[in-house]
């Protein structure tokens, strides 16, 4: 598979769309030919359902939607279950997502592009300044902004900032309040009362992105309040991310799920090389770059044992996310100066000049 830019963000192109999708309600702009195949390297799936139910009159709607909310609220896990397929990585670390992800969606005559961004939270290096600013970049090119609020953990610092920054900007947002698996209905009812008094709410949802509960609710509303006009992506197209940095990002997520707090943050996962076989398979090479000699011996383990064991749940992962038979082979690398090269913020999408 030929190399392809990662056209997650600083985007231009995601602009450039965001602009579209504000002129199209006045009727400018092209429409995009929803037959025309996929982005090359592009995940995609068979039309859902939901296109075939398309209702005949029914106006065409195209509308971007973004995700925020502090580390761990769950945004990703919710991407997923919009989407209806894992496109964004899931683990307990806080900033697993580093760059915006694009998922894409339809439902009836309109089509939902989501942008899953980094969580907001105070920023103390210059990587987290960079997924800051992706994150309100996100919000600021969307037509609607979903705020995720973790309904366990309501009102902690981060949230409670970026409530106070989309009421001050004077910015409405909805509010999704996640995880209610987890928190007694009558609590919720107090919780959801608290923050739509913050004045910034246009709609309060309660969901759960794991189990799906209140979903298709937040969903519908979503399709039913996006703008008028062409769809931007064909039918079947699940994300604008390359196949190559979904599939780095399948081997980053296991390594922080196996290696947990022993391994810092601060590990990556590049795609260097992909080999279509002519049996209809693919090999991929990757690396995982960390900062310290030590932190490659932890990678590899006693005598190899974990990084087999780290490929062998990242190669079945990755099966099952392109269908298709994967050899995968990884690599460890130290370089020191990895989050402080200016290549490495372009390749996913971050400023590193913010």
């Amino acid at each position: 598979m030929p190399r392809k830019n990662n056209p997650l963000i600083p985007s231009p192109a995601l602009r450039e769309r965001g602009d579209r999708s504000r002129r199209r309600a006045v009727g400018e702009g092209p429409t995009v030919d929803s037959a025309q195949p996929p982005s090359p390297g592009s995940l995609s799936s068979p039309p859902s359902p939901a296109v075939r139910e398309r209702v005949e009159g029914e106006p065409i709607r195209c509308g971007y939607v973004a995700l925020i909310g502090a580390p761990n609220a769950g945004k990703s896990t919710l991407l997923n279950q919009l989407v209806g397929k894992k496109l964004a990585i899931v683990t307990p670390k806080v900033q697993t997502t580093r760059s915006r992800l694009l998922g894409i969606t339809i439902l009836g005559s309109a089509q939902l592009v989501f942008v899953d961004t980094p969580g907001i939270f105070a920023p103390r290096r210059r990587l987290d300044r960079a997924m800051v600013a992706a994150a309100w970049a996100g919000m600021a090119d969307a037509d609607q902004t979903v705020l995720l609020v973790d309904a366990a953990r309501p009102t902690n610092p981060d949230t409670r900032h970026i409530i106070d920054r989309l009421a001050a900007s004077k910015r409405h947002a909805i509010l999704a309040l996640n995880k209610i698996d987890l928190v007694r209905r009558d609590r919720l009812l107090g919780v959801a009362d608290a923050l739509f008094r913050a004045g910034c709410f246009e709609h309060v949802f309660m969901i759960s992105g794991l189990t799906g509960d209140g979903v298709d609710d937040l969903k519908q509303h979503l399709a039913a309040v996006a703008p008028p006009g062409p769809w931007l992506f064909p039918e079947d197209q699940l994300s604008d991310a390359p196949e190559r940095w979904l599939a780095a990002e399948v081997t980053r997520e296991q390594v922080f799920l196996q290696l947990h707090d022993e391994l810092p943050y601060s590990a990556a996962v590049e795609t260097e090389a992909w080999e279509e076989r002519a049996d209809g398979s693919a090999r991929i090479d990757q690396v995982i770059y960390v900062r310290r000699p030590g932190q490659r011996a932890i990678v590899l383990g006693d005598k190899g044992a974990r990084i087999k064991a780290i490929g062998a749940r990242a190669r079945a992962e990755l099966e099952r996310m392109l269908e298709r038979r994967v050899h995968l082979f990884l690599f460890v690398k130290v370089r020191d100066n990895w989050i402080e090269d200016p290549e490495r913020y372009a390749a996913l999408g971050l400023d590193y000049n913010v």
